[in-house]
């Protein structure tokens, strides 16, 4: 499959999530637009030999939409994680008044961080991609098996078809991923929500390999004022207050949309 989009550049974390999220976006349009076709040809005359060929369409439009999840991801990972890794070590040693140059540490580091946010973010797409599997099972299930009955009730052919298509259309909706607690979010908003999360903690961890790498134990934490330490909703509020690098390490970010970020504290040695 050609890659229709320019090569990701590394930079500002939010024009990175805009553009993988509009990548995204398109892939999942285009697998919409492929359902569309599906519903449409169930509802004129699914007995046709074209069912059959459309819904094969809409499959291939699957594999397309996990190939540019793929390659996006591995783009965002092989070129933006570095970038921001660096910014945030390099602000650390700033702070510290020393130096970042990419070590084995750091690489090491880098590279345990990259295969982790590769395979989440993998992870993240697949619910999307299990909604488009199951109407596609269904849909075909139903050209085997329901549409050589349709006239067989007291509707006509024509409208035991258009019955069908509605209900297809109803139970297996592809304007949202809907995940298994029932939220549901927009193609878009997920991408984009995925990406600024990822960008944070690469960030974060940079800021703190640097810091645990001159001695440093403790942190001052940058927050908005009414995130918690491990939930937006944590009472346990996490701007200005001081935690162990370990800690830190642990919560990077508490929410997708986080802004958290981590001040060394070398003048600290316990909260």
């Amino acid at each position: 499959m050609a890659y229709e989009w320019q090569p990701l550049v590394s930079g500002d974390p939010d024009e990175v999530a805009r553009r993988v999220a509009e990548v995204l976006e398109d892939a999942w349009q285009r697998l919409a637009a492929k359902q569309r076709a599906v519903l449409t040809q169930f509802a004129g005359n699914p007995r046709t030999p074209h069912t059959v060929a459309t819904l094969e369409e809409f499959k291939q439009a699957i594999h397309v939409f996990r190939q540019r999840v793929d390659q996006e991801a591995r783009q965002f990972v092989q070129r933006q994680l570095p970038h921001l890794y660096a910014a945030g070590a390099q602000a650390a040693a700033e702070a510290l008044d020393a130096t970042f140059t990419w070590t084995t540490f750091h690489r090491d580091a880098l590279q345990s961080l990259a295969a982790d946010l590769y395979a989440d973010f993998l992870l993240r797409s697949q619910e999307a991609e299990r909604m488009a599997n199951q109407f596609y099972r269904v849909a075909r299930e139903a050209a085997r098996r329901e549409v050589p009955l349709l006239a067989a009730g007291n509707m006509t052919a024509k409208q035991a078809a258009k019955t069908l298509a509605a209900r297809l259309a109803a139970e297996h909706k592809l304007t949202h991923v809907v995940y298994r607690n029932g939220a549901r979010v927009p193609v878009r908003a997920w991408a984009e929500a995925a990406t600024l999360a990822k960008s944070a903690v690469a960030y974060n961890a940079g800021t703190l390999n640097r810091s645990r790498q001159a001695g440093v134990t403790m942190v001052e934490v940058f927050d908005g004022l009414d995130c918690g330490w491990t939930t937006h909703q944590d009472t346990d509020k996490a701007n200005r207050t001081v935690r162990t690098v370990e800690d830190a390490a642990e919560w990077p970010i508490s929410h997708p949309c986080c802004r958290r970020g981590f001040g060394p504290r070398p003048d600290l040695t316990s909260a």
